[in-house]
């Protein structure tokens, strides 16, 4: 018969946090080749709406597909509450992000949005007080090498850095990093599609509310109508609630770093659609991001079991 040790009870628990932390990743992982591939997909509906009634009926089919199945549990005071805040910055992101990129190609876009990897722990230290781990931090320095080797952003606009689509996308990169960071604060393990619900018809609502003061357009061609329906059901409805239940679980600049991929599934979607042709470089920075993802989510652990290691073999010198 086995006694169980509180020392062994430990190691157990923790190897359950790692195996928790791991399923959190790869959802993240997930939905973020999800939204690299629909870079390409919102650029082509654009042709046929503006971005505001876009994200608009886009949001609007999330919001009413996640009603159906969250019910009542969307109006706790708790969801009401965050998933209006979370709203907010989604709304922003999504918007600007989808203005911009009137502007610019979908890897451009790809990569200034993927500027939140930076945003993402320097907020953190302000509203958790908390100083990321070295690993996180060189994970986020390779991440951002490879984002600017692998979409090359000075090649293709005119305007460099100060043209208006790398600004409203700059912008966006902005809110998305408030967006996941106040998600770790607030997202709970239990019932999260309440609060995201919450959020989407948010978004819906702030889109609508912006009509009267922009050129509304709107040409019901089937790329738009499938457009609607896929980025409703998938990258808004399915991908946020993933997003929220592996934000529970893990850090906020953890799943920035994991989200990094994302324009390496955009410019790989951009590519085989005939929008772009991959180099040397752009490879090169494919590379790097993973080889960041890889620091971030394997540095801290394996420099943890190394110092354990070390000190294990000087305590037995």
């Amino acid at each position: 018969m086995s006694i169980s040790t509180p020392h062994s009870m430990d190691g157990a628990s923790a190897r359950m946090e790692r195996l928790k932390g791991f399923q959190a990743d790869g959802a993240l992982l997930f939905i973020t080749a999800i939204w690299g591939v629909t870079f390409v997909v919102v650029k082509d509906a654009l042709g046929f709406a503006d971005p505001f009634t876009f994200v608009s009926l886009r949001f609007g089919v999330g919001a009413l597909a996640l009603s159906l199945v969250a019910g009542r549990r969307m109006f706790t005071r708790t969801n009401l509450r965050h998933g209006a805040l979370l709203a907010v910055f989604l709304f922003l992101g999504f918007a600007l992000q989808t203005w911009g990129l009137t502007f610019t190609t979908p890897s451009r876009s790809a990569f200034i949005t993927g500027m939140f990897v930076v945003f993402v722990p320097l907020l953190s230290m302000l509203v958790f007080r908390r100083m990321p781990t070295k690993a996180a931090w060189m994970g986020v320095v390779l991440s951002v090498a490879g984002l600017f080797l692998l979409t090359h952003p000075a090649a293709g606009e005119g305007g460099g850095w100060l043209s208006e689509g790398v600004l409203l996308t700059l912008a966006c990169a902005v809110a998305y990093a408030a967006h996941i960071t106040l998600t770790e604060r607030y997202a709970s393990k239990e019932g999260v599609l309440g609060m995201v619900a919450v959020q989407l018809w948010g978004v819906s609502l702030l889109s609508a509310a912006c009509l009267p003061f922009t050129t509304p357009r709107v040409e019901w061609h089937p790329t738009l109508l499938t457009a609607v329906l896929v980025c409703g059901l998938f990258p808004s409805a399915l991908a946020i609630s993933i997003q929220t239940w592996a934000q529970a679980r893990t850090s906020a600049v953890r799943a920035a770093v994991i989200c990094a991929l994302e324009p390496v599934f955009a410019t790989l979607c951009s590519v085989v659609l005939g929008y772009e042709v991959l180099g040397p470089p752009e490879m090169l920075g494919g590379g790097l991001i993973f080889l960041g993802v890889m620091v971030a989510e394997l540095g801290s652990p394996a420099w943890a079991w190394w110092k354990s290691r070390r000190q294990g073999v000087q305590a037995a010198g």
